[in-house]
């Protein structure tokens, strides 16, 4: 389901863009903001937002005056810590187009909002939202040495459960870091199998296995524990087909 975001002072505007939005066909939850307090103040953490350029009433920006939808747009994009929504503008002035660029606007929909050019701009930002979605599918994002850090999962041969770490075992070398197996196990299933208490393997990277030990692509060997192995053999099965 996509997160979108509506944030427009006009009233009908925004019942425009919702109504605009639900004939797309898409599964998707819509939330409607009449001011940039209102969105700033919610939390976020949506994949689309629809934001009009000349958005009045507006929170205050960091020098402490106010701000108009551009102001509110590089705000976001300095937030670091918050999911990144895709932005198109909405403005009644073809003038403000080159200051899209500026905060990576997807685009740009002049007012009075054309039903078809809205169309074409909403396939652009689901077909981006989806494949930014299986990108992350296929990265481990952790926080490690005080930053984010992102690591492609066919990098990691396995993963070792460690008290309250995980040491992650890739092409690039060891890497620890706090967090839980179990966690792992559940945002990673499908690539990976958990075949003992202590290890998460990637199955990508096996490259033999017996009923007490599985063989890595790397030449690492691990054991593979007798309560384990049905539920291996199946998970490795269908990971190959």
């Amino acid at each position: 389901m996509i997160k979108i975001a509506v944030c427009d002072d006009e009233k009908n505007i925004r019942s425009y863009l919702t109504s605009l939005i639900r004939e797309q066909n898409t599964e998707c939850k819509i939330t409607a903001y009449a001011s940039a307090d209102e969105y700033l103040s919610s939390g976020m953490g949506h994949d689309l937002l629809f934001l009009d350029i000349e958005l009045e009433g507006s929170a205050s920006g960091m020098d402490g005056n106010a701000i108009n939808g551009m102001g509110m747009a590089r705000q976001i994009r300095g937030m670091e810590q918050i999911k990144q929504p895709v932005i198109i503008f909405v403005t009644g002035y073809e003038k403000y187009v080159y200051d899209a660029f500026e905060v990576e606007a997807l685009g740009y929909l002049v007012k009075p909002v054309n039903e078809q050019k809205f169309a074409e701009v909403f396939s652009r930002a689901q077909d981006k939202i989806l494949s930014e979605t299986e990108q992350k599918k296929k990265t481990l994002h952790i926080q490690y040495a005080g930053a984010n850090k992102a690591i492609p999962l066919d990098h990691i041969y396995y993963m070792e459960s460690q008290k309250h770490k995980v040491v992650l075992y890739t092409k690039d070398g060891e890497l620890e870091y706090y967090a839980k197996i179990g966690e792992l196990e559940e945002e990673l299933q499908g690539q990976f199998c958990r075949i003992h208490k202590g290890y998460l393997v990637n199955l990508f990277c096996v490259d033999e296995y017996s009923r007490t030990e599985i063989m890595l692509t790397n030449g690492d060997k691990l054991p593979l524990s007798k309560y384990k192995y049905g539920d291996f053999v199946k998970a490795y099965l269908r990971f190959m087909q």
